[in-house]
């Protein structure tokens, strides 16, 4: 089985490293010549264009950074499709919308190239680990065909439905994480505010029913310590939160509480914090209510 990764990015350089680990060779394509040099020393072929990546591949994989650019990866002039041979599969990992990637599922199939998408959970220490969670959207058939490659790259493995499941959970899974982490930057800040300890409200809350994953994801390790280096930054949290947006949009639901939450994503990142980690939404709060939420305040 001959395979093609594009995108190596923050989470895609993870991910096709440990499938090198695993023994499988791969042909690389990126717009970052550096990357690309990295990877040629570890013994990858590099393509010049998606279509010649493609043209090599019996298994294509991207992980890129949004709807617009998978669009024209795979869908380009020199493009995957443009190079895919018939019973090819292509792998995406890029959070996108749903729609995206179906409209793009139906144009490789007058190929007969099948398409699947299945983006990560994780972040790039979870890439780096092979340690990702995995939402696969797709025919099983073509899921039993990659499954050891998804293998390479994560622990969780969630057969979720058709194509464009995979983006639809992942795109759920993050509007919650969003909302949570600015429910849990919000309570702290009020908690500072009235005269708590960040300590004593992180150890009651973290056993209470007010817990979530982004509190104990992002308290001790980021805002305790006033850490905001990413992790999984606010720009792409703001990105993703979008993708619920116009999701919703389409199937003309209300989204309130992700509208208001992508807003303050929108101030953070007006007030220079796009590229530090979805935790240092605390820090517009901290300016509002006048404190710093961190371990030994108020103590």
């Amino acid at each position: 089985m001959r395979l093609g990764f594009i995108g190596l990015g923050v989470m895609g350089k993870g991910m096709a490293a440990n499938l090198m680990k695993n023994d499988y060779k791969l042909t690389v394509f990126d717009i970052n010549q550096t990357v690309l040099e990295e990877f040629k020393g570890l013994g990858a072929e590099i393509a010049e264009s998606p279509k010649q990546l493609a043209e090599k591949a019996d298994v294509i994989m991207t992980s890129l950074p949004n709807s617009k650019i998978v669009q024209m990866t795979l869908l380009g002039e020199n493009g995957v499709l443009a190079g895919a041979k018939p019973n090819s599969i292509i792998v995406d990992f890029s959070s996108i919308t749903p729609k995206t990637i179906k409209d793009i599922a139906k144009q490789a199939a007058k190929k007969q190239v099948e398409v699947m998408d299945a983006p990560v959970s994780g972040g790039q220490a979870g890439a780096l680990k092979g340690a990702l969670t995995i939402m696969v959207g797709g025919k099983e058939e073509a899921l039993e065909k990659v499954m050891p490659l998804l293998q390479c790259m994560g622990k969780s493995i969630k057969h979720v439905g058709d194509v464009g499941a995979g983006d639809t959970v992942k795109l759920v899974n993050n509007l919650l994480l969003g909302v949570n982490m600015v429910a849990a930057s919000e309570a702290l800040a009020l908690g500072v505010k009235a005269g708590l300890d960040a300590d004593v409200l992180y150890d009651v809350i973290s056993q209470s029913s007010g817990n979530s994953y982004a509190l104990e994801a992002k308290y001790k390790k980021f805002i305790a310590k006033g850490n905001f280096e990413p992790g999984f930054m606010i720009d792409l949290q703001h990105k993703d939160l979008q993708l619920a947006i116009d999701t919703a949009k389409d199937l003309e639901l209300p989204l309130l509480v992700g509208n208001l939450t992508q807003q303050l994503y929108e101030v953070a990142k007006a007030e220079g914090n796009g590229q530090k980690d979805i935790s240092a939404i605390v820090k517009t709060y901290e300016k509002w209510a006048e404190v710093q939420v961190r371990e030994g305040e108020n103590k």
